[in-house]
């Protein structure tokens, strides 16, 4: 395990009271002490309460190394598809033109926010196995000088890929356009340095990698396009401009905020700093991800990716080909074991998940292998090689 953290002297403990492992990409099994954070109510008008969400801004901000203080952080009620909207709604002009990068479901939901907002777009969809390239932004972008932004996903969860989006950002650059990135999986555990990798505004959710609880998203942004957005939104609450400027002003949010999961959240960022920030989060769900994944090719399964293009978020595998084997039976075992497993969400090909996220170690991952296999043995399955098919349509779309 991560040498220096608390988390290298013994395996993690079995979740409180009884629960069961989420091995989803969030919500995702959190410490107990975050769940102890909830306990106590708070005013949302309240001085205590207004200088935690300033603490929990001023946190936020130092992981994405802004030095010169050229961003902020507004903090925003809802899920993570609420803060994407939010941001597409403010910092694309209504004139504007965005060009999505698509190669899952949360790519093609970018896509469909796009059209319920009435504003122009067009898309790169590269399916669910391959990420998009910055060549092809280039020449996508080259091609139609009307388009002023890209939105490309950091992690794209419905597979599992980590997508490119150093090599995105520098073609977006270069073609003198904007950035916004969905980073709602991979924020906190894979660097989005600002000194790194530019771009205009990112989103993120309390309930991934840095461990809290769902209940609202954030969005870091330039301040020069935070300012720009004034009187650019579509909708009154996912108003980015108005949270902000609101929150400036006040120190409070604009409508009811979610006390407890902010309460929660501060915690957990706690944890993560203790942890090692960004690179110690990251380096322990890696080690997730690599134990989890060679038990499982042991037991026959197979990787939706090829090994380069695996996130240490979630992995996708192929179904197994046994006529024995029934995804609602293996999910049905599996949290009887004490882990709950993540149904897949291609449309090619049957497949499920599993998540490296959240409080658990490879101890636990070790265990998650033990039992799947437990779980093939009590369906009688004895491998857990995928179809022939799915391998030649990997084969296929992945050349």
């Amino acid at each position: 395990m991560l040498a220096g953290t608390k988390f290298a002297a013994e395996p993690m403990a079995t979740p409180a009271l009884g629960e069961p492992y989420l091995l989803t990409p969030g919500p995702l099994t959190t410490a107990y002490s975050v769940k102890q954070a909830m306990l106590r109510d708070w005013g949302s008008w309240d001085g205590d309460f207004r200088a935690m969400t300033a603490d929990m801004r001023r946190r936020l901000l130092a992981l994405t190394g802004d030095a010169n203080g050229e961003f902020d952080c507004v903090p925003m009620q809802g899920s993570g598809s609420f803060c994407v909207e939010a941001m597409l709604g403010s910092f694309v002009p209504r004139d504007g033109k965005v060009l999505v990068l698509a190669n899952g479901a949360y790519g093609m939901r970018a896509a469909q926010t796009m059209q319920y907002l009435g504003r122009a777009y067009t898309l790169i969809d590269k399916g669910d196995y391959l990420p998009p390239r910055g060549d092809e932004v280039a020449a996508a972008l080259e091609a139609d000088r009307t388009i002023t932004h890209v939105i490309a996903i950091h992690c794209e969860t419905s597979s599992g890929i980590l997508n490119p989006v150093a090599e995105i950002a520098e073609a977006v650059y270069a073609k003198g356009r904007k950035l916004l990135v969905d980073s709602m999986s991979a924020f906190g555990a894979i660097a989005l340095d600002v000194s790194q990798i530019r771009y205009e505004a990112m989103v993120s959710s309390a309930n991934k990698c840095i461990e809290g609880v769902p209940g609202f998203g954030f969005i870091i942004a330039r301040k020069s396009e935070l300012e720009a957005a004034k009187g650019r939104s579509h909708s009154l609450s996912l108003d980015v401009h108005a949270q902000w400027a609101h929150m400036n002003k006040t120190g409070q949010w604009r409508y009811t905020p979610p006390t407890h999961v902010v309460a929660a959240f501060l915690e957990a960022l706690r944890q993560h700093e203790a942890e090692g920030g960004v690179t110690g989060r990251g380096a322990r769900y890696t080690r997730n991800r690599d134990v989890m994944v060679a038990g499982m090719r042991e037991l026959g399964f197979e990787t939706l990716l090829k090994d380069r293009w695996l996130s240490p978020i979630i992995v996708t595998f192929f179904n197994p080909a046994h006529a024995n084997f029934a995804f609602d039976s293996f999910y049905d075992l599996m949290k009887d074991k004490g882990f709950i497993i993540y149904p897949g969400k291609l449309t090619v090909v049957d497949s499920f998940r599993v998540g490296c996220i959240g409080q658990m170690d490879e101890h636990v991952m070790r265990r998650v292998v033990e039992a799947a296999a437990r779980s093939l043995k009590e369906m009688g399955v004895d491998t857990a090689a995928p179809p022939a098919a799915a391998i030649a349509e990997r084969a296929k779309l992945a050349a």
